[in-house]
């Protein structure tokens, strides 16, 4: 597993850290996923789990108090009760807090709206944050966000690449978080690269934000952030 911060830009610290699948000789998480099919989907969804608990807790992370954000596969979990036993035990031999688990999903293949409705309802009964990830970029969006809203929307990095020099992207940003704003869900950017890219999302009432503007993903350890400010704003961080 690789971790990359999500980072929140008024407090200076770290909110989260996502945990992404790497191969052990270096290949990119395209490539092993591309390598997921219908045989194998639940036992690589299962180790993906407990491995991102494993080695988020062995970096010190859970220490830190910053929450872990594990990718899962919906299309994996037959069942959420059965099939967060893995996660449950993981925790439990780790000591990592569950109140500190998010479980985000991205619908990179057409799935049941009601299959992920009961796995999200599901994990927040159970005390876990949920959240929607590339959301503007897959099958469901508005339709699920109206049945259930989740902790956290992760905006689709395609909606943020050069968003300071395209009008459209910040009006549909803009109206974006205003929406999730309303329904009490936060909003995180992810796939920032630039300074103007970063002031742009602050002016529109962005506070938590990934991409290698902060940080690259680095492999079983935490990354250090670099905290650039706009012009003019004084560290919070205290």
């Amino acid at each position: 597993m690789a971790f990359q911060p999500i980072v929140d830009v008024e407090s200076e610290r770290v909110f989260a850290y996502e945990a992404l699948v790497r191969g052990q000789d270096g290949r990119s998480a395209g490539e092993i996923l591309a390598q997921v099919s219908d045989e194998n989907r639940y036992a690589f969804d299962q180790l993906c789990r407990k491995t991102a608990i494993e080695q988020a807790t062995a970096t010190g992370l859970a220490a830190s108090g910053a929450n872990l954000s594990i990718n899962f596969l919906p299309n994996a979990v037959y069942e959420p009760r059965a099939c967060i036993r893995v996660t449950l035990a993981a925790a439990m031999q780790t000591g990592f807090p569950l109140q500190n688990i998010i479980f985000e999903f991205t619908e990179s293949e057409e799935i049941s709206v009601n299959h992920i409705l009961h796995i999200l309802r599901t994990y927040r009964a159970m005390g876990f944050k949920t959240a929607i990830d590339d959301f503007g970029a897959a099958y469901a969006g508005l339709g699920l966000l109206s049945k259930f809203q989740p902790d956290i929307v992760k905006l689709d990095m395609d909606l943020i690449r050069d968003i300071d020099s395209s009008r459209p992207k910040r009006a549909i940003v803009g109206n974006t978080i205003r929406m999730l704003h309303d329904l009490g869900i936060e909003p995180v950017c992810e796939g920032i690269e630039t300074a103007t890219e970063q002031d742009v999302l602050r002016d529109l009432g962005v506070t938590l934000m990934q991409g290698y503007f902060f940080a690259r993903p680095a492999v079983e350890s935490l990354p250090a952030v670099s905290w650039q400010r706009p012009p003019g704003l004084s560290s919070l961080a205290g």
